[in-house]
């Protein structure tokens, strides 16, 4: 079983932070970096599942119906909740509370923005969602069209590595990830292709 792990494009209003409580569209370039990044991948998937976001799903949607591929919608890979961060951009909060803003990359575990979703939940989340997928779609080939922290969160699980190691990882928009499934369990074929 293979999972391909697409993270979606540039949304409108540029980069800030957006986790589930901003829902913006993908921008023209944000559709055109995601059809270019599924326009490397020869083999065909047999699903598509996504976030329930718009950015993620406004894309799955138009895939699966140009492919003819059935899509299922997984509210657990919705993105993780910033809190008091979601809707602003990493330069003001890093003008406003450089402090903050470093305790946060320093030990994301603790140092959450104010109302921001426990990191341990949020990984659990996703740790739940894979453990569906493969039950429900194994031996096959799926296309997950998510964010950059369910993807890093995929990841972290895959290497059994605990999720304060997410931030560690960068994610550009359209990057695509895989994820093999078999005998030995899960583990992570490429990184950001």
């Amino acid at each position: 079983m293979f999972i391909d792990l697409l993270r979606h494009g540039e949304p409108e209003g540029g980069q800030r932070y957006r986790g589930c409580g901003i829902d913006d569209p993908l921008s023209e370039t944000g559709w055109a970096q995601m059809r270019a990044a599924v326009g490397k991948v020869s083999e065909p998937w047999d699903h598509i599942i996504t976030s329930p976001m718009r950015r993620c799903r406004e894309f799955a949607e138009a895939l699966s119906h140009e492919r003819s591929l059935t899509l299922s919608v997984e509210q657990d890979l919705r993105e993780v909740g910033f809190g008091s961060w979601e809707g602003r951009s990493p330069e003001a909060i890093k003008a406003e509370a450089i402090d903050e803003y470093l305790a946060f990359y320093s030990d994301p575990a603790v140092a959450r923005p104010e109302g921001a979703e426990p990191l341990e939940d949020f990984a659990a989340r996703v740790r739940h969602a894979l453990t569906g997928l493969t039950e429900r779609h194994g031996g096959e080939h799926l296309l997950v069209v998510a964010h950059s922290g369910v993807i890093r969160a995929a990841i972290t699980h895959a290497m059994d590595v605990p999720a304060a190691a997410l931030y560690r990882l960068r994610m550009p928009y359209a990057a695509l990830t895989r994820l093999r499934v078999d005998e030995r369990g899960m583990s992570v074929e490429f990184v950001n292709r």
